[in-house]
């Protein structure tokens, strides 16, 4: 009988041992988590992401070993709105020949002047790309230059409605390839505001 009781203690001491291990690991990852982030990251408006075109599966499509037919592309942004909060980066995932283009707050579809372009810099007789630098705040990599396939990640550090658009002329005016992202202010604006 002693023989049990004392195992028993035993066990009971290894268990509470490993739990004690376990909250002291636990909690020590939660501080490290904390020291290598900033006030603001980790909360749900920090990021979103952008489907910017992609590639269509009917009818079915073969891309191997690297192909990328245009005629195969769906020219939309998805979702056609995010929101962020401000300091936040929007993930453009760009599936096809395209260009992102960011204006400021406040610009809409019918103020892009469409009949400012310029060459793409490899495909001298492909489909222009818009121009208009009225109110532009970031203007995208020249897709004649870069594979099909890629993410290009910008930053929108102040509230507002941002229109994006593709900079490939025929996809923005015959297609309509446009959203916005709205940028809400973070908790540091809200205080700052109080004041």
């Amino acid at each position: 009988m002693k023989r049990l009781s004392f195992i028993s203690l035993c066990i009971a001491a290894l268990f509470a041992v490993g739990i004690s291990t376990y909250f002291v690991l636990a909690e020590d990852k939660h501080k490290h988590s904390e020291q290598i982030r900033s006030d603001d990251d980790g909360g749900p408006l920090d990021s979103a992401t952008v489907s910017f075109g992609g590639w269509m599966t009917t009818p079915p499509l073969d891309r191997f070993p690297n192909e990328s037919p245009r005629a195969a592309n769906h020219h939309a942004l998805a979702p056609k709105t995010v929101k962020i909060k401000a300091g936040g980066t929007v993930n453009f995932i760009i599936g096809g020949f395209h260009q992102v283009l960011a204006y400021d707050d406040g610009t809409q579809p019918a103020d892009i002047n469409a009949n400012l372009t310029v060459q793409p810099t490899n495909f001298p007789t492909g489909p222009p790309l818009i121009n208009d630098p009225n109110r532009r705040i970031y203007r995208g990599l020249d897709p004649s230059t870069q594979t099909q396939d890629r993410v290009e990640v910008v930053m929108f550090d102040r509230p507002g409605t941002y229109l994006v658009i593709c900079g490939v002329r025929p996809h923005f005016v015959n297609d309509g390839m446009y959203g916005f992202v709205k940028v809400l202010p973070n908790g540091k604006d809200q205080e700052e505001n109080k004041k």
